[in-house]
């Protein structure tokens, strides 16, 4: 019986190019179809009608899933609080990416191995699980234990994701423009430069075993986390080897006792707050398959360090001056963070002012109460949205922060979503106040 989890890599430029080509055929006859079917039943449909339709949203899903790599990660790196701002189509395509990864087939798996450790590599384990214990968009990981008995985990980089991960952004970066997704006045060439820049660091592994070194280090005496440790026997750019630690996903921390929910996100925000404040540095991607809880210990188990990175000066400063603004209740000064520091577009002030002023009243006043916040009251956000539908609308204004603002927010936002998940009550202010 053949099991749809294991699917081969397109490792070759060729090969990933012609993914592409099928995808975007892929389209086409779907749109042609539908086009057919609502001229057939009276309907004058938008060309954007017609490419955001279920069957294209499968399409792109599953093919961009196949593909792996920058292909996969880009669509992830945009997922996680995109909702309020993409169409529902093209968020439902993002979300069901994050959790789309196929394996390896065994044979693909040995080439890679093979390549890294030489082809006898089976000689220097007890036990090596063919079947991943997880898998992503660069890499799967596997569980393998040593002569000696010692466990590890084992992440093996999927071949050709490397070396593709500037054609796959263009290609995605197309798709998008393709589909009329974006204004074709908005640059998006410093992000796309930046997510290049990205993703070729989550690529390194030896870049990532670095910096692990380094948080387990910075976190060396808070009890509330675990580090693993890399293996350097048998790490290499390709292939990331570290002890293995136990723990089970950080949603399963929703079937438990409100105190054990809140002293785990409190780490966590904190952690954040730290990274921004304390250490001027920032794994800048909150993908809940990061984080393992241990149930017995109570720790976080914080996994994945490809996206680490140090947070800029100017990104540090204008955080503390818009938490500052947000305790102050002072709205003024708010707003013009917001826009000094490149969080907006100045043409939102000159054509949506009165509605910019109502969202940032809406958050001050909810964001900046005493006491325990809960962060799954969502009673504020339909009003907040509200008042943002005229903004978002207004596609002249749309406007692409610096990538380091956007990859802080990134975390910033993930981390709250993994709080609303949770059901959190945590004491906001007196958190931000004591990092600030």
């Amino acid at each position: 019986m053949r099991d749809d989890r294991y699917r081969t890599v397109p490792s070759g430029r060729l090969s990933r190019l012609t993914s592409f080509g099928q995808l975007a055929g892929g389209i086409a006859g779907n749109v042609l179809a539908e086009g057919v079917r609502r001229l057939a039943s009276g309907e004058r449909p938008h060309i954007s009608d017609l490419l955001l339709t279920p069957a294209n949203v499968t399409c792109v899903t599953n093919q961009l899933s196949k593909l792996r790599g920058a292909a996969m990660k880009l669509g992830q790196m945009i997922s996680m609080d995109a909702g309020d701002i993409l169409p529902a189509e093209l968020t439902a395509i993002l979300a069901r990416l994050r959790d789309s990864a196929h394996y390896m087939p065994t044979v693909q798996l040995n080439k890679v191995l093979i390549a890294e450790w030489g082809p006898d590599w089976r000689r220097k384990f007890k036990h090596f699980e063919a079947t991943p214990i997880a898998a992503a968009s660069i890499g799967q990981v596997h569980r393998a234990t040593l002569r000696d008995g010692t466990v590890l985990a084992i992440k093996v980089q999927y071949p050709g994701v490397a070396d593709s991960i500037n054609a796959d952004v263009d290609n995605v970066a197309s798709l998008f423009r393709m589909a009329k997704l974006l204004p074709g006045t908005l640059d998006i060439a410093p992000l796309l430069a930046e997510a290049k820049k990205q993703l070729s660091e989550e690529a390194d592994y030896v870049r990532e075993a670095n910096q692990m070194r380094r948080y387990k280090k910075l976190l060396a005496n808070d009890p509330a986390f675990l580090v693993p440790t890399p293996y350097d026997p048998l790490c290499g750019k390709r292939v990331l080897a570290m002890d293995f630690i136990s723990g089970q996903s950080i949603e399963k921390l929703e079937t438990h006792p409100q105190k054990v929910r809140d002293e785990a996100m409190s780490a966590l925000l904190d952690l954040v707050l730290r990274e921004l404040f304390e250490f001027g540095y920032m794994q800048s991607d909150p993908n809940f398959a990061n984080y393992r809880w241990q149930a017995e210990s109570g720790k976080i188990v914080l996994l994945d360090f490809g996206a680490a990175r140090p947070v800029l000066a100017q990104t540090v400063e204008a955080y503390r001056r818009l938490m500052q603004a947000g305790l102050n209740g002072d709205s003024d000064a708010l707003r013009d963070t917001l826009l000094e520091a490149g969080f907006m577009s100045p043409l939102v002030l000159q054509h949506h002012r009165p509605a910019l002023d109502n969202m940032i009243k809406l958050l001050v006043a909810h964001l900046g109460k005493p006491g325990l916040f809960h962060f799954a009251d969502r009673s504020f956000v339909d009003e907040v949205r509200r008042q943002g539908e005229t903004i978002v609308a207004d596609r002249a204004v749309w406007h692409i922060p610096p990538a380091d603002t956007l990859f802080v927010q990134r975390k910033v936002s993930g981390t709250a979503l993994l709080a609303i998940k949770m059901n959190a009550r945590l004491p906001l202010r007196e958190m931000v106040t004591k990092r600030l």
